[in-house]
């Protein structure tokens, strides 16, 4: 297998990152240790180096109706400069993959972002069913991605373009000039939950460079530090945000995993429309919800969970020990007679079966 380095590898390595391969990708896991750069992004500001995230344009005058297809969401309510989440359905109510939608020119210019693990396989999912034969472009390996995260990013960031960043607002993104490199993307459609915003851009002729250096000449000083994504996984796990092939997969449909809000069945028709219809009316049989540890243990993926008389009725998809509320939480799936907040339940952690309840999310 050919190992893939992001544009920022040789920043990464000048850092003392800890490194570790993920989707293929040489990717920082810490720096400095996973609760302190957690902590960084809850209360100030943090760098991720997310460049191995995969990037679609989708262009021309099918583009909107071979989007509408494929994704749960309806994209026909966006104008130019907003984007939204999506995923996209299977045939049999699963997901392929969770999504942003961008809306760079309305009707006729759109950029799918999608998760690395999965750049292959969505493209092969949508040129699949691209009948109309849309105008579709890769350009993952062309796009750096630099999130910076937390109440502070926008503010420390400012001073870098005459964009205004600083009331960008949710799931919007303004196009324009960044230290100095023109065409980059900003957005403001975190995945932590803390605030900030995406850049996007074109690494080519030493903007990668550029606009790293320049990030941190201004943020250093104001406590900007670069985060793993060892950080990025606690920090979407206290909003309760699923991660593909841990809370959603192939066989979990969007109902199930509490995504019926991008799912939009009076849009028309699209990819499992049917499935899906008839599975909100008759309810899901499975749910995915919060778990909060009461015992001293944390919940890992796979764990089982019990009710509180030991029959299994789920497991656990995504766990932690979270840095900013100093107690266990997971993700998991139960059955739905399980799912009301605050309903007790059994984790088996190794040998014993430790107790915890459903919590709400985000987790507070």
């Amino acid at each position: 297998m050919t190992v893939k380095n992001t544009p920022f590898i040789e920043k990464h390595l000048a850092l003392g990152a800890k490194m570790s391969l993920f989707a293929g990708y040489q990717m920082p896991i810490s720096y400095t240790g996973i609760n302190e750069e957690h902590l960084t992004v809850r209360r100030n500001a943090g760098v991720f180096d997310v460049s191995h995230m995969g990037e679609f344009i989708l262009k021309g005058p099918q583009a909107l109706k071979l989007i509408q297809f494929v994704t749960s969401n309806d994209a026909s309510k966006l104008k130019a400069g907003m984007a939204q989440y999506s995923c996209f359905p299977n045939d049999r109510g699963g997901i392929v993959d969770d999504l942003l939608v961008y809306c760079i020119e309305e009707n006729n210019v759109y950029m799918l972002v999608v998760n690395a693990s999965n750049i292959e396989k969505d493209w092969n999912w949508i040129q699949s069913h691209n009948h109309h034969h849309v105008e579709m472009h890769n350009i993952s390996d062309k796009t750096a991605l630099l999130a910076v995260q937390g109440p502070l990013a926008a503010k420390i960031l400012q001073p870098l373009t005459e964009m205004d960043i600083l009331n960008l607002k949710y799931y919007t993104f303004v196009k324009g000039k960044f230290a100095g490199v023109d065409n980059v993307l900003i957005s403001a459609t975190g995945y932590t939950g803390a605030g900030g915003v995406e850049i996007y851009f074109d690494p080519a002729e030493g903007a990668a460079d550029k606009i790293w250096d320049a990030i941190f000449e201004i943020g250093g000083p104001q406590g900007l530090k670069p985060i793993g994504l060892g950080a990025r996984d606690t920090l979407r796990l206290e909003m309760g945000f699923c991660l593909y092939g841990n809370d959603i997969d192939d066989t979990t449909s969007p109902l199930e995993a509490g995504l019926g809000w991008i799912t939009k069945l009076n849009k028309g028709e699209f990819m499992s429309h049917d499935f899906l219809e008839t599975q909100k009316q008759q309810g899901v049989q499975r749910k995915l919800v919060g778990i909060e540890m009461i015992e001293k243990g944390i919940p890992r993926h796979g764990y089982v969970i019990a009710d509180m008389d030991g029959n299994p009725i789920g497991h656990v998809s995504s766990g932690t020990q979270s840095p900013s509320l100093g107690k266990a939480i997971g993700l998991g799936y139960v059955k739905a007679a399980f799912a009301g907040i605050d309903t007790p339940v059994l984790v088996q952690v190794r040998d014993k079966q430790l107790q915890a309840r459903v919590a709400k999310i985000p987790f507070q």
